[in-house]
């Protein structure tokens, strides 16, 4: 709107107020709003009614960031595959700083398409073992684990897979097989099958502990970690 509209608007105003009218009710007769014919009172005064002459906005990119951003899109686009990513690494690179959104409309204004991530293809679930039967006392696991507060104890948990049930936990100073052993065989005591063990061990000659479990446990006892089957002297 040019100066001389506002100014006559604001004649019919102040003509309207000096005849009784509201100026709140003026201004929602001329479906002028309100603050904004305040503030043509004010710039009137200083005979700035005329609109100032559009910039760019303090937060518009500069040509350079833009520049930026297509050098990002060159060099990285086989491996940052996502507008975040890309925007995340211009800033970890110290070279610019944008919203994810502001590199898809730079790229966009420029006809460029990052490619799609690759598809991560899930492997097939190994089916159960035939040899296994999916009951109590079939398969046992275990694991290691360290805490914060106390780095240099390690904690050995053994559990039942079938039941989920916690058998036994042995900390320990050490992380070997030996650590596994003896957490292993405080869980056989514990769910009453170390006696048919050593009773399998008094009719066999050199027959570990372990080895015996094959003959007395009807499917094998099968000690697993997060690393996959563990050498316990067991061959399944």
């Amino acid at each position: 709107m040019d100066a001389a509209t506002k100014a006559q608007l604001l004649v019919l105003i102040d003509q309207a107020v000096a005849g009784g009218w509201g100026h709140r009710r003026v201004c929602a007769y001329l479906e002028l709003d309100e603050g904004r014919a305040w503030r043509w009172r004010r710039r009137r005064g200083s005979g700035c009614l005329d609109d100032g002459k559009p910039g760019n906005a303090v937060h518009g990119l500069r040509p350079e960031e833009i520049t930026t951003i297509l050098e990002l899109f060159e060099i990285w686009d086989d491996v940052d595959r996502s507008h975040r990513k890309l925007a995340h690494r211009g800033s970890y690179l110290g070279l610019v700083w944008v919203s994810p959104a502001t590199v898809r409309r730079v790229l966009a204004a420029h006809g460029l398409v990052l490619k799609r991530p690759r598809r991560v293809v899930r492997p097939e679930r190994r089916p159960f073992p035939s040899w296994a039967e999916y009951r109590r006392n079939s398969i046992w696991i275990y694991d290691v684990t360290r805490f914060h507060g106390c780095p240099q104890h390690a904690v050995f948990a053994v559990m039942d897979l079938v039941t989920r049930k916690w058998i036994t936990e042995l900390v320990s100073i050490e992380e070997t097989s030996t650590q596994v052993q003896v957490a292993f065989t405080d869980a056989l005591e514990t769910e009453g099958l170390l006696e048919l063990i050593e009773a399998r061990q008094d009719t066999a000659t050199d027959t570990s502990p372990f080895d015996a479990v094959v003959d007395v446990l009807p499917p094998v006892l099968l000690a697993v970690s997060d690393n996959g089957p563990h050498d316990l002297g067991v061959d399944p």
